[in-house]
């Protein structure tokens, strides 16, 4: 089957998060048969700073942020069975959205594919007269990176024939364990960008431990925080791009996850940054949220903070030989049971499973 993805940018991970994890399912799907076509747009400065050259396993159509080459991209759904849209496209969503509708074949199967839905739900429950709560039912699916039943149950109550999470995962061939790297060393790091709604958080579950931990060193990476304030040990590195990941993760004595506010209050959201942590064998200190034993086993596989506090008492105590097996338990977790080839097989069969019912319909 074809598949037309128009995404936020599949090369480059600069200001888009989702970028590991359209890698990760997409490369799976190639490998499984599917054809696959990637719209992404020339915005945001992210083709200036591309982690990846175009990869084999799938065509890259890099198209000018103007409306008529958005036009353009879109009247090419028509060549397939499977269209997508992706949230957080930054430019052009909504007419995105409306135009591969129009444009698709009555045949094709349809998917808005979410991976910020709690921020996309927001949106929607402020917006009685958004797009997307029309298009909503004329789509076969609603597919989004984390949000378990809240998320499910708040999509299907919009309209949504049916919403399925298809969680973050790992691809052991892109993250893993590698030796550790000078540039990375601390006793804790953190990677993401400064955001609105992770700003406090970090704040709490980073800078404040930072703070309590005079004798200890931090590092923080990601766009952002160059203009933030931040105590004397906390030495702040900018952008890291994907290639640098691995080493990032397995450099420091532990590695922390701060979800954003709203993924927080949703629960059963792992950031991508979960999995490639525990693909490198880092040992992973989280804030709490619900769902996560999904995921990783608390204190075993994971350590779990509820305040700063707990951050800095976790860096205190822990030794080379603890994180060690943390970090060894999380990778034989996510080995077995989160890889993208698992989460592939899923979408695989959603997919198969909706073509083989559209043929038995046409046939009947």
């Amino acid at each position: 089957m074809k598949i037309a993805f128009y995404g936020s940018s599949l090369l480059s991970s600069y200001w888009n998060g989702a970028a590991t994890y359209y890698r990760g399912m997409l490369s799976e799907l190639a490998r499984r048969g599917y054809s696959i076509t990637f719209y992404e747009p020339d915005a945001f400065d992210r083709q200036k700073h591309r982690d990846i050259e175009p990869p084999e396993w799938a065509e890259v159509k890099v198209y000018p942020a103007t409306e008529e080459a958005m036009r353009a991209v879109v009247a090419e759904a028509a060549k397939a069975d499977v269209v997508v849209k992706a949230s957080g496209v930054g430019v052009f969503d909504n007419e995105l959205l409306e135009g591969i509708v129009v444009a698709s074949r009555p045949d094709a199967i349809r998917i808005f594919w979410d991976v910020d839905a709690p921020a996309t739900l927001a949106e929607l429950r402020e917006s009685p007269d958004h797009p997307l709560r029309r298009t909503l039912p004329t789509l076969d699916f609603v597919l989004t990176y984390g949000g378990g039943p809240p998320i499910i149950e708040a999509y299907e109550g919009l309209g949504a024939r049916r919403c399925i999470p298809i969680y973050n995962g790992l691809d052991p061939s892109t993250h893993h364990p590698v030796p550790a790297d000078e540039r990375f060393k601390a006793d804790l790091s953190f990677l993401g960008n400064r955001l609105p709604d992770r700003e406090v958080r970090v704040e709490q579950f980073f800078l404040e431990p930072a703070v309590r931990l005079p004798g200890r060193s931090f590092l923080i990476g990601g766009n952002g925080w160059e203009t933030k304030g931040m105590p004397s040990n906390v030495r702040h590195i900018g952008h890291v791009y994907t290639r640098d990941h691995n080493a990032f993760n397995t450099s420091p004595l532990a590695v922390l996850n701060v979800a954003r506010d709203s993924m927080a209050t949703t629960g059963y959201s792992p950031a991508t940054r979960v999995f490639e942590a525990a693909g490198a064998g880092a040992c992973l200190i989280t804030d709490a949220w619900v769902g996560l034993e999904l995921f990783l086993r608390e204190g075993e596989e994971v350590l779990v903070a509820r305040d700063g506090k707990d951050v800095a008492d976790h860096v205190e105590t822990l030794t080379p030989e603890h994180a060690k097996a943390i970090g060894d338990a999380a990778r034989r977790r996510v080995m077995a049971e989160h890889t993208y080839a698992r989460r592939g097989a899923e979408v695989d069969t959603i997919l198969r499973e909706a073509a083989s019912q559209r043929r038995e319909r046409n046939v009947a």
